[in-house]
């Protein structure tokens, strides 16, 4: 865990206060990995959640594990709407939570819907655009008539494109290097509009290679650790793309988790209205995520010596990125609490059983 001070952090105190305080959220994409999490903290915090998902990238089992990880009473206060944000009604269906005779309407809306992946947007940038900018825009619309307090959405760091810069500060971005990059961007510009336009209050965060429990390890479009990780259970060759030394600002899905909580419940109106890093201000190469992911996976019998495979540079990827997380530090009190090594030392044992499981399938 990283160190902090002796006095509680913004994001500790935000807890004990939401604990005594029910407030109605919506989180879309709640099946998928990062909405999976942000469900089982809200629920453990005794909060109303509506969850919306077609289940196109998400997974009922996801929705399974966090029943199992909180408690009837808790899981009572979930809702789950199957619908698609890429339908106006859909959106608008979402925006309530109903108890009986009651209906509570949505508070904050943490958007996490989305069509992620560089290489699946170059692939195919028409659904990806449907998902990422009309989807958004959709949810925007609904959200906005519902007149919630707070639309947090998933920004991403592609958005900083073929900007040289290291570390990454919010307002100083370059070209974008795939379509997914530009749909990335497309929602900042809305929601900055929409700020403008309608009083309505936004927060993005630009996401830095989130992992964690509940990422998928599957599919050609699985991200680089649980991939890795996988690979090297089943015995199976990494493949790395380029020489290795590329690096990323790995960033643990507590950290994630945090800042939406944060930027959901702010008081303060110069923090609203803004877009924010999502990271930890740190850069692991490529080469050194392999080591790492081996050292803490020789205990489950991957090999001290086994060697990755490397091949050509994917395209649309940015060399080095890197965060700085100043901003949402000073104007949220976001403090991250977990670096690389500990998230992984977090993670490990639910990669491995997901593996255990589906080995003896």
């Amino acid at each position: 865990m990283m160190e902090g001070s002796a006095q509680p952090s913004a994001y500790d105190q935000l807890k004990q206060r939401l604990v005594q305080e029910r407030h109605t959220w919506l989180v879309t994409g709640v099946a998928g990995f990062i909405g999976s999490n942000l469900l089982e903290t809200l629920l453990k915090l005794n909060q109303r959640v509506v969850g919306l998902d077609s289940f196109a990238t998400g997974h009922r089992a996801n929705l399974e594990e966090v029943r199992g990880l909180v408690t009837p009473a808790q899981w009572a206060n979930f809702q789950l709407v199957e619908g698609d944000i890429r339908n106006l009604d859909d959106c608008r269906r979402a925006c309530a939570f109903r108890e009986g005779s009651s209906e509570f309407g949505v508070e904050y809306v943490l958007h996490q819907a989305a069509l992620g992946s560089v290489p699946r947007s170059l692939q195919d940038p028409i659904a990806t655009n449907e998902a990422n900018i009309s989807g958004f825009l959709n949810m925007l619309v609904a959200t906005r008539d519902a007149q919630v307090k707070r639309f947090v959405y998933a920004a991403s760091s592609s958005t900083y494109g073929d900007h040289p810069g290291l570390p990454k500060v919010e307002d100083r971005i370059g070209k974008p290097l795939s379509p997914y990059a530009v749909t990335k961007y497309v929602n900042e510009l809305y929601a900055d509009v929409f700020a403008r336009c309608y009083g309505f209050r936004t927060v993005g965060l630009r996401y830095f290679n989130v992992f964690g429990a509940r990422q998928d390890p599957e599919g050609a479009y699985a991200a680089v650790i649980p991939k890795w990780t996988a690979a090297l259970l089943n015995g199976d060759t990494v493949h790395i793309n380029g020489d290795g030394e590329t690096s990323r600002d790995f960033c643990y899905v507590a950290n994630a988790v945090q800042a939406n909580l944060l930027a959901a419940t702010t008081l303060s109106d110069d923090a609203t209205n803004q877009v924010y890093n999502v990271a930890v201000g740190d850069r692991t190469t490529l080469n050194q995520l392999f080591a790492s992911l081996r050292t803490n996976l020789e205990p489950f019998g991957v090999s001290a010596i086994v060697q990755p495979a490397y091949r050509d540079f994917r395209a649309g990827d940015v060399r080095h990125s890197q965060a700085d997380v100043g901003k949402a530090a000073s104007l949220l009190g976001y403090a991250p609490t977990h670096r690389i090594g500990d998230g992984l030392h977090e993670a490990m044992g639910w990669y491995v059983n997901r593996h255990r499981m589906q080995a003896t399938r």
